[in-house]
């Protein structure tokens, strides 16, 4: 019985000990975005995002699974390569359904077992079911409105796009952020997609019942009409974003109770809607540069919110970015000016070059990561889940985070692989394959590349080495078919995995 009540009373302690995880997703952030990692071509300041690489552990190999969106975030949360599901390229379609099975292992999962309140702020984009019957689908599309204001635009809706409307967004909203291991979600799904609202927990604030203008279709605001509320502003959203963020960090921090914060930003993702305050700070005449900035200024108060609420020694910050600067966004233009959102890689957001999935990755643990460091070793953002489990001491069952290797090695200041391997993927589909600083590009035609010699891909030299390029194939194939390239018993994968290049690739090629 003493020893019960010595327990007991330590629990606090022991609870405490737990540190906070804070993981903050920008959405489109290039790597040459972040000053800390392109001084010489940044134009842009982000002095949050240098803070945190001066008190933290800056990664200059970090990466995404894919050159776009919704594939990288399912791989974050999950562990789990994103082509290992039915979404082996493109994003969630507009009312799509989840993409995370009910029963998958996610961070938030991971952290409800051990005790952790956790909270999803901001931008999903990974799919819910959204209570539309098909003979409902009619009055969701058809509107004709797209970004940058081309089609024909419906200028009218009925009332009977008002009724189902009502009738729809009066009901919850499964499959989303709430039952894949949050216990709160406050976001607006797809920020440049309907609905255009808030949503909490599983409802949307409010009950969108007017079409979004098609004025604000224009200049990579938003990018399709459908339901909004009336009077919509996009540039409330990322504010919105901030201000809930600084209220659950105050919330939990105050009931000394450990949490878990995923702040998957709006920004710099279009709507590129910039508020006053940030119009034209960049100097760069620039939307885009603009809310990089603006984007800092979010992160800047997450930060401070975590210093005010006396918890900022005792948190794990995870900063990075779901892909590449996005070209459309005016990149040649800022490039002739001296600011390269890619900074020494090639290409863009979508790309299977590195300038699509090689981005920011920060990571500050006072306490456990050297401030000011820099690791050039190979992680990947599928490294979260697998990092987690050893801090709570947790082994992950076979079923969850396959494709997750821990980052405590290179943390505690270890400078070894923590992965053999890694696979990053076109938002086509077309992958890559990492071996070393090795990188055979699944093309047609095969590309390799020596990223230690040649970071950015200017030389292929597939045709120098066949047995190297015919080894990693293989390798490949191997983790493809094992369902996983961790340690650990053969996993399914969802359905038949595309293999590269296809089969219609190389007859066209050939014609």
């Amino acid at each position: 019985m003493k020893h019960l009540i010595l327990l007991l009373a330590l629990y606090p302690t022991l609870l405490s000990a737990k540190p906070n995880i804070v993981i903050i997703l920008a959405d489109d952030l290039g790597y040459g975005d972040m000053q800390a990692n392109n001084p010489e071509r940044s134009k842009i300041p982000t002095p949050s995002m240098d803070r945190l690489a001066a008190e933290g552990m800056r990664f200059t190999d970090g990466h995404s699974s894919s050159g776009c969106c919704s594939p990288s975030r399912y791989t974050l949360l999950t562990g789990r390569y994103h082509w290992r599901t039915t979404l082996q390229a493109g994003i969630v379609g507009l009312w799509g359904k989840p993409l995370i099975a009910p029963d998958r292992l996610t961070i938030g999962k991971l952290a409800q077992q051990h005790g952790y309140r956790t909270a999803c702020i901001g931008k999903w984009h990974l799919g819910s079911d959204w209570p539309i019957t098909p003979e409902q689908r009619k009055h969701f599309s058809g509107f004709g409105g797209k970004a940058g204001g081309g089609g024909e635009v419906s200028s009218t809706i009925t009332d009977a796009h008002r009724e189902t409307w009502k009738a729809v967004f009066s009901q919850r909203i499964s499959g989303g952020p709430t039952e894949r291991g949050f216990d709160e979600y406050f976001g607006t799904d797809v920020p440049n997609w309907p609905p255009y609202c808030f949503i909490e927990g599983d409802r949307t604030v409010g009950i969108p019942s007017e079409l979004l203008p098609a004025s604000k279709l224009v200049k990579n605001q938003a990018s399709l009409q459908g339901p909004a509320l009336p009077n919509w502003q996009l540039e409330g959203i990322l504010p919105a974003l901030a201000d809930r963020a600084e209220k659950f960090i105050q919330t939990q921090s105050a009931e000394k109770k450990p949490f878990l914060l995923y702040l998957p930003l709006t920004s710099p993702h279009t709507p590129l809607a910039v508020n006053a305050d940030w119009k034209g700070k960049s100097g760069l005449n620039n939307d885009f540069a603009d809310l990089v900035m603006e984007t800092d200024a979010v992160i800047g108060r997450v930060l401070e919110a975590l210093k005010a609420s006396g918890v900022e020694k005792d948190t794990f910050v995870l900063f990075t970015s779901d892909n590449g600067c996005a070209s459309y966004i005016g990149v040649k233009d800022m490039e002739k000016q001296g600011h390269f959102p890619s900074g020494p890689l090639r290409d863009y957001k979508t790309s299977v070059y590195e300038g699509g999935h090689r981005v920011p990755f920060v990571v500050k643990w006072p306490g456990v990561v050297k401030a000011g460091t820099v690791c050039k070793q190979h992680v990947l953002q599928a490294d979260t889940i697998a990092t987690m489990a050893e801090i709570l001491g947790f082994k992950l069952p076979e079923n969850a985070g396959e494709d997750s290797f821990s980052l405590m090695p290179l943390l505690k200041g270890e400078d070894r692989p923590i992965r053999t391997n890694a696979v990053n993927t076109a938002c086509s589909g077309t992958p890559s394959f990492r071996d070393g600083p090795w990188k055979y590009i699944a093309h047609a035609e095969p590309e390799l590349y020596n990223l230690d010699e040649d970071l950015a891909e200017s030389m292929n030299v597939a045709p120098l080495h066949p047995k190297r390029v015919k080894a990693m194939q293989a390798a490949f194939e191997k983790l493809i078919c094992a369902g996983r390239s961790t340690p650990g018993a053969a996993q399914k994968n969802d359905i038949k995995v595309v293999r590269y290049p296809k089969d219609a690739l190389v007859k066209a090629r050939k014609k």
